[in-house]
């Protein structure tokens, strides 16, 4: 890297608290060391759509720019989770739509910015993108970003402890208005293949019940144990379902998509409660935290983690590294090559102490 002084980050995915920490950290490792650091917009539109952003679709970003924005939820640069340069939506004069692979384009970009590497910072399906990029030419390192923390190469991912510290406040909070009404409160939670944020949330926040993907579930069950814990210990009861939880035999439920998109999860908490009150007759509501848990300032933890991930990246290519995923095993920051960092999702261990820590504090999981 020492003839090269031209560097670039952008975010992609779904937001999470602490993006604005690692786009701090690594303007500031750059500039520290003399480089330039551009920043792309909304992923790779800044790059193929410059003319939509009022400043340009690539910025200079300078210490100025990022003095003030570790604490901030979000990120300064904008994110899409539409932005797949290889499967671009290209609208035709007639009005179809067409699916094209602008790629090359997005390379080519890249060479006439004169950007000699990518910092990219995102979840399974940015970093997959990034390293299908990196196979046509670009040098990238990933940073991992996901609030559902389930990536296997790294023990943390930013945003997922200010998910779980969110989660648990509301459920703090409607233990309240549960008790005062004697009812049943279904908190639907994200996790669309991982189920941490719901069973750590959960169990914080002594949940009654906690859905989670990897262990499907029987309603039934959970209605049993529901009246059980009112008959015997309190008068309401919270159930935790992950988004992704799936009943026994059954699959993820999902509910219709804008047009010209997929189907997106959501409806088990609607489902769970309907179901509690048709099979206990208790007043059952249903409350969906969604995008809650993406917005917000990061908590300490997260803000470390963004930072720390932030200067490792440009750590990365200051020792030439390309290819690889910034990864923490605490105390230790670790290089992980795309193919090993991408190759398993890091799921709930159904044996796992999480697991067996709710099962002792009869929790149950529905099975």
């Amino acid at each position: 890297m020492a003839a090269k002084r031209r560097i670039a980050i952008n975010t992609g995915g779904g937001d999470a608290p602490g993006l604005n920490a690692v786009i701090h950290s690594a303007v500031y490792a750059a500039r520290n060391l003399g480089w330039e650091i551009l920043g792309i917009r909304e992923g790779y539109d800044g790059l193929l759509y410059p003319e939509r952003f009022k400043r340009g679709g690539v910025v200079s970003l300078h210490r100025s720019d990022v003095q003030n924005i570790a604490h901030l939820g979000g990120t300064i640069l904008g994110t899409t989770n539409r932005g797949d340069p290889f499967r671009a939506h290209v609208t035709q004069p007639d009005g179809s739509v067409d699916v094209v692979d602008r790629s090359d384009d997005v390379i080519e970009a890249f060479r006439r910015h004169g950007i000699d590497a990518l910092i990219a910072v995102g979840g399974d399906g940015s970093l997959a993108i990034a390293q299908r990029l990196r196979e046509k030419g670009l040098r990238v390192v990933g940073v991992p970003k996901t609030i559902d923390n389930d990536l296997e190469s790294t023990v943390l991912t930013f945003g997922f402890d200010s998910a779980v510290s969110f989660a648990t406040e509301c459920i703090d909070r409607l233990h309240t208005t549960a008790a005062a009404h004697r009812r049943v409160m279904v908190v639907e939670v994200m996790g669309r293949y991982a189920g941490w944020i719901a069973l750590n949330s959960g169990i914080a926040g002594r949940a009654d019940a906690i859905l989670i993907p990897e262990i499907p579930f029987d309603v039934a069950r959970v209605a049993r144990h529901i009246e059980k814990k009112t008959a015997t210990s309190r008068s309401h009861s919270i159930v935790v379902a992950a988004e992704g939880a799936t009943p026994i035999g059954g699959k993820a439920m999902v509910k219709p998509g804008e047009p010209g998109h997929a189907e997106v999860l959501g409806g088990v908490g609607e489902h769970v409660a309907k179901e509690i009150a048709r099979l206990t007759g208790k007043e059952t509501r249903t409350v969906v935290l969604g995008h809650l848990l993406r917005g917000g300032s990061p908590t300490a933890t997260d803000r470390l983690l963004g930072l720390t991930f932030g200067a490792a990246a440009v750590r990365a290519l200051v020792e030439g590294m390309d290819g690889v995923m910034v990864a923490i095993v605490p105390p230790h920051v670790h290089y992980v090559p795309f193919e090993v960092a991408l190759a398993k999702m890091k799921r709930v261990p159904v044996e796992g102490n999480g697991v067996l820590t709710a099962r002792t504090l009869d929790i149950s999981f529905g099975d």
